[in-house]
């Protein structure tokens, strides 16, 4: 008897790798224009800690890596999302937006305080609004928008 993997779990790869490295290069380019082209250190800082930004090459590399970890795994679990809720695909523009919320929200109050740098507010509402809104527009669109034009329909009942 063989096993067939249903829709549901079935992962387009050109979908995931598409909206993820276009979010996390347009998101790692905006964070180094606005912040500094240190970023990446302060990215490998989170599992590093402190000692990280006056990390060398090796530490940089670690920062841009874990940046695009982040970025194909918020495209993968999108994609994962809109085989079982299709109004994800069709509807991604907006749902794109409210992806990137979450995903500015999951970062600022899950990963920042879990990290090593245990970075906690309380955040000025300036800097959220703008976190929140940059979210939205350079990761959520990508994201969703990629998985729009590339993933097959899903063909759940």
């Amino acid at each position: 008897m063989s096993v067939v993997a249903s829709p549901a779990v079935r992962f387009n790869s050109k979908a995931i790798l598409i909206g993820g490295v276009a979010a996390g290069v347009i998101d790692l380019l905006h964070a180094c224009i606005l912040f500094g082209w240190d970023i990446p250190l302060a990215i490998a800082a989170g599992v590093l800690g402190k000692p990280a930004f006056q990390g060398g090459t090796g530490t940089y590399a670690l920062g841009v890596l874990l940046h695009f970890f982040i970025a194909l795994s918020a495209a993968t679990i999108y994609y994962a999302a809109s085989r079982r809720l299709p109004f994800l695909a069709s509807n991604w523009l907006v749902c794109g937006l409210f992806f990137g919320m979450a995903v500015e929200l999951t970062m600022r109050l899950v990963v920042l305080p879990l990290s090593a740098l245990h970075a906690r507010g309380p955040y000025k509402l300036d800097d959220l609004l703008r976190g929140l809104l940059f979210h939205m527009v350079l990761v959520g669109l990508p994201i969703a928008y990629s998985t729009r034009l590339f993933a097959r329909p899903s063909t759940n009942p």
